[in-house]
């Protein structure tokens, strides 16, 4: 059974492209340290399974970060992909969330998709968010900014978290025929089979009548992007008027990563010396 991987096959005879992803192992450690009820973890593993189907979609280096946001009990959800599949997430809920419809779990709130190079101005999207599931808000954003017919299916449990995409090639938006067809066999989809079926099985299952080119697996990792140089960059813009404030109620600065729990601490000698740092560079900079 293949998992934390994903599949990348494309329609030989027509213009459509998919992808399959099934995360396992990295699903389980970014959901360690994230805390909710089932529905809550439920969205959180299809938010995951969706960035790295996005991921795959980006041709240069850099990440896909999705972000839903509301005023309801679950207040925030990231995911985030990089462009070689290092996945994590992060959730955060002001009550208990009840399973339905997005605008009853997140109330009035918005999706956010950012895709960020790593050399290169950030793009963002921004589609409300409404409907059924992730999947739908998601489908919602590809037909406004992308303007590809794209169809999603996401589903998570506590073990696993899988996803399917499948989107129409800008050189074939003619074959609405061939396009129709593919999803309607897509649509007989169930949660058991996308959460327990390896690639391969699946696609014969749904599209066993079409020449399908499945590509080699790509695998999938949880790896968190935090590191001591970030934290101190973030420091350094507080000022040391509220580094010092906080040292004096405190004794240290100490700073937790949202997404994997690691914790960074400064105490007074390390303020001083990243602040000495932060004032060399600058003048460093003045001088030329």
């Amino acid at each position: 059974m293949e998992e934390d991987s994903l599949h990348r096959f494309i329609f030989e005879e027509f213009g459509v492209r998919g992808e399959w992803v099934k995360l396992s192992s990295s699903w389980q450690n970014a959901l360690h340290n994230q805390h909710g009820n089932t529905t809550v973890q439920e969205n959180l593993g299809q938010a995951l399974a969706a960035a790295v189907l996005l991921s795959a979609t980006i041709k240069f280096s850099g990440s896909v970060i999705m972000q839903a946001q509301g005023d309801g009990a679950f207040r925030t959800l990231v995911a985030q992909s990089t462009h070689d599949r290092k996945i994590r997430g992060l959730v955060r809920c002001a009550g208990e969330v009840q399973h339905g419809p997005l605008e009853a779990m997140f109330g009035q709130g918005r999706l956010v998709l950012t895709i960020r190079p790593d050399n290169g101005e950030p793009y963002q999207g921004i589609v409300p968010l409404k409907g059924a599931n992730l999947a739908a808000a998601l489908q919602t954003y590809f037909i406004q900014s992308e303007q590809l017919d794209t169809r999603l299916w996401l589903f998570a449990n506590d073990q696993v978290a899988a996803g399917l995409l499948l989107q129409e090639l800008p050189a074939h938006k003619d074959f609405k025929s061939d396009w129709e067809r593919i999803t309607m066999l897509a649509d007989t989809l169930t949660a058991t089979e996308l959460l327990n079926l390896d690639c391969e099985t699946l696609l014969h299952r749904l599209f066993h009548e079409e020449k399908v080119r499945l590509f080699d697996a790509e695998a999938v990792r949880f790896e968190c992007s935090c590191s001591k140089q970030k934290i101190e960059y973030a420091l350094r813009s507080l000022g040391e008027q509220e580094l010092e404030h906080i040292l004096q109620e405190k004794g240290a600065v100490e700073v937790g990563c949202e997404f994997c729990n690691k914790q960074y601490r400064f105490d007074r000698i390390d303020v001083q010396k990243l602040l000495a740092e932060d004032l060399s560079a600058y003048q460093a900079d003045t001088r030329h």
